[in-house]
């Protein structure tokens, strides 16, 4: 699949200099691309192969001024960055669309609903009363339990399982591997020491364009719902536990875990290895620095924490400050300590 200058420039609203008809067939990073490709520049610190590239194509800001004569056919946007993602998706659209049909050997019950133009890959499970919306693409080795409902323009990737009644929006990304609507971690204490496992008959609800990262876990509610809300983006090997609620807009980063009943707000920032503790409250707008440990409600909006257990930012750094400078505060103190000692004539 080939695409010219110009309609590159007409899918992301850029401004052509150079040739319109040149073709571009795949794309690749602007230091090693080769003719035929597009490339892109956004980040300064690369602009030097912006005069050395043999990229057929490159997208790049409006702002950026040429030093040098390019040889490549520039497109000139507001946001090179924001641009090429659009293209990346536009392109990625039409790549998916050329998946149809049903593969065999597959397994569908006869009271499954499938839209149209619905792709099934091979060795997949689909149960009795799953639905599953229009243009959806299901790769194979997936499993969908009984009464899962799907919405339309879903992707789910290879090896996802999707346990009984969870229900997937429209516009989801679910990745390889990950497991939705497992049981949480319910265990009710018992006086000879055991554990009795306490039922978990709740279900996950995945809001329309949120993606799930490669082999995360999403365990069902305990009663009620796991709920993952509107446009959250979680990274690949991740734990959310029974009962949380994920905001919208959130954005959640590899290895981190969110312990039970736990509610994050809209636009929170959790990086990576980081972890929260149950029945927590956080409010809309937090940022949690990567590896912190959570164990208290974020109760102000937009504040940002760090360390384990986690507090302040601002105060964190100082507290960083200051520590750096304790050898050198106790060399001081042992020169004072001498002094002291001399004066007092001990």
């Amino acid at each position: 699949m080939t695409f010219t200058a110009a309609q590159i420039a007409m899918l992301i609203n850029g401004q052509i200099t150079g040739d319109p008809d040149v073709q571009v067939g795949s794309f690749g990073r602007i230091e090693e691309a080769q003719k035929g490709q597009l490339a892109f520049l956004a980040n300064p610190k690369y602009e030097e192969y912006l005069y050395s590239t043999a990229a057929s194509v490159v997208i790049i800001n409006q702002s950026q001024e040429l030093k040098q004569p390019v040889s490549a056919t520039l497109v000139a946007v507001p946001d090179a960055y924001s641009a090429f993602a659009t293209l990346l998706a536009k392109y990625q659209e039409m790549m998916r669309q050329q998946l149809r049909g049903i593969e065999q050997p597959s397994q569908i019950h006869d009271t499954a609903r499938i839209g149209e133009e619905v792709y099934v890959g091979a060795f997949t499970y689909i149960s009795e009363q799953v639905s599953v919306g229009a243009h959806t693409k299901i790769y194979p080795q997936v499993f969908l339990g009984r009464g899962v409902q799907v919405g339309s323009h879903a992707t789910i990737y290879p090896g996802v399982k999707i346990y009984h009644d969870c229900v997937i929006g429209n516009n989801v990304v679910i990745h390889a591997g990950s497991v939705i609507g497992g049981d949480g971690f319910g265990f009710a204490p018992q006086p000879d020491g055991s554990y009795q496992k306490v039922p978990q008959i709740g279900n996950v609800v995945i809001e329309d364009q949120v993606e799930i990262g490669a082999n995360t876990t999403i365990d069902r509610a305990t009663v009620g719902s796991t709920i993952i809300r509107k446009g959250a983006k979680l990274d690949n090997l991740i734990q959310i536990a029974h009962n949380v609620e994920i905001g919208s807009s959130t954005v959640i980063a590899a290895q981190a875990g969110v312990s039970g009943s736990t509610k994050i707000g809209a636009r929170v920032m959790v990086g990576g290895q980081a972890g929260i503790v149950g029945h927590l409250q956080i409010a809309d707008g937090s940022k949690i620095n990567a590896q912190s440990g959570v164990t208290k409600s974020l109760k102000n909006p937009n504040a940002a924490v760090t360390g384990s257990p986690a507090f302040d930012y601002t105060s964190a750094l100082r507290s960083q400050a200051f520590t750096r400078r304790l050898p050198e505060m106790e060399k001081r103190l042992a020169e004072l300590e001498e002094l002291v000692k001399k004066l007092s004539g001990a």
